[in-house]
């Protein structure tokens, strides 16, 4: 990842002004009508230097990334932050580090000594990196099988993704995860009784009604193999109401006395 403050010959505090005053004086230079055509990918890399520093939020967006991932080789990071190992906050700040830096099995193990699903890593963290850290550590635990874990992470994010649009683009993602961890890993990996908290956390998420009627008759086979009929029979009634069609359910509904 290319360093555009260098590029332009700016400090990381330039203002918009002595940005475009470096610009300028450095397109002059640069541009291909003046210097010649060789100097193409250089006022190309000017340009986009520019574009992207010149603009408030793009700005931001590129410090977030740059100086998340660039680091000082003069400084071991890692190391300064298990020098804490009782501090929320160093401990936070370790467990993304890893994620970001394809330490996986570390973080997750930094993670579950701080308290694992306790470790209220939202109060250590500034809202977009507990976000981004969340959904990471989310999918890392489901890829290890410990769907449950993964699945309560994202039970948090998502209500506030809704609440404030962060991830726009990648929320697909999120989504997917979270129908794939409740279609398909959670159903026979955790007790009924679990499995029906898990559920009623998701309806509590917003999603199309069809998901949720898939969800209530999962929640309904929970509830009938744990011998109440009555919640099974009113989860059924629920799926159904919001989807008349839904599969697989006649079984069921005569057990029940639907």
């Amino acid at each position: 990842m290319e360093n555009y403050y260098d590029i332009l010959g700016v400090s990381t505090e330039a203002t918009t002004a002595e940005i475009k005053k470096a610009f300028r004086e450095r397109a002059k230079r640069v541009h291909p009508d003046i210097a010649g055509g060789s100097t193409e990918n250089e006022m190309r890399r000017l340009l986009t230097a520019y574009e992207t520093l010149h603009d408030e939020e793009r700005r931001r967006e590129y410090d977030r990334a740059y100086f998340r991932f660039v680091k000082k080789v003069d400084f071991d990071y890692r190391a300064f932050l298990k020098e804490t190992p009782e501090d929320p906050e160093s401990q936070a700040k370790l467990v993304f580090f890893d994620l970001l830096h394809l330490e996986e099995d570390e973080a997750i193990a930094v993670w579950r000594r701080m308290g694992g699903l306790d470790f209220r890593m939202d109060a250590c963290l500034d809202r977009e990196d507990w976000m981004d850290c969340t959904f990471i550590l989310a999918e890392e635990l489901d890829k290890r099988g410990f769907a449950y874990e993964g699945f309560m992470l994202l039970s948090e994010l998502v209500p506030e993704e809704r609440r404030r649009p962060y991830f726009r683009h990648f929320m697909p993602e999120v989504d997917s995860l979270i129908k794939e961890i409740i279609r398909v890993r959670l159903p026979g990996s955790v007790p009924d009784d679990v499995l029906v908290e898990c559920l009623e956390e998701a309806l509590e998420l917003g999603y199309a009604r069809r998901d949720e009627a898939r969800w209530l008759k999962t929640m309904a086979e929970a509830l009938d193999r744990q011998g109440d009929r009555r919640g099974a029979a009113e989860a059924l009634k629920a799926a159904l109401k919001r989807d008349a069609s839904l599969s697989g359910v006649v079984q069921l509904k005569r057990k029940l006395g639907i």
